[in-house]
């Protein structure tokens, strides 16, 4: 079944200089396209509407300073189980426990700080894909 996804490259895959191999590693999957890349500094109302659901939680200030902190990479990718397959792809948020040939198992080193945000449903994929390309078709 063909998905959209919304992909985060965070800003530390940013200033660590991981957005090639990441994006080489979305590339080369059979099926998936990139349909939609744009690099920017998110704006602190699209982080607020994104991470609204995380709002009073303890992690909630320092994340929103983390992705305030530097350009991050936004994309569509398309293509056959791409949500499930971008999830698996990206390892679980701990990268102790983020299998090797995952990104997060390969180059992540913290919690707070892992690399890549992909969309964990079809309803948060169109949610979140308006919310970053609110002119993408």
């Amino acid at each position: 079944m063909t998905q959209r996804s919304l992909v985060l490259l965070k800003p530390d895959a940013v200033r660590r200089g991981l957005v090639g191999e990441i994006l080489g590693r979305i590339e080369r999957k059979a099926d998936w396209s990139i349909t939609a890349l744009e690099l920017r500094r998110l704006a602190q109302d699209t982080l607020e509407q994104h991470y609204g659901e995380h709002q009073g939680k303890p992690f909630y200030e320092p994340l929103m300073e983390f992705m305030a902190s530097g350009p991050s990479v936004a994309m569509v990718v398309e293509g056959e189980r791409v949500i499930e397959g971008l999830r698996t792809l990206a390892g679980p948020t701990d990268p102790i426990a983020a299998a090797p040939g995952s990104i997060r198992g390969d180059f992540g080193t913290v919690v707070r700080e892992n690399l890549i945000h992909a969309s964990d449903s079809e309803e948060s994929a169109e949610r979140e894909i308006k919310l970053f390309f609110p002119d993408f078709a």
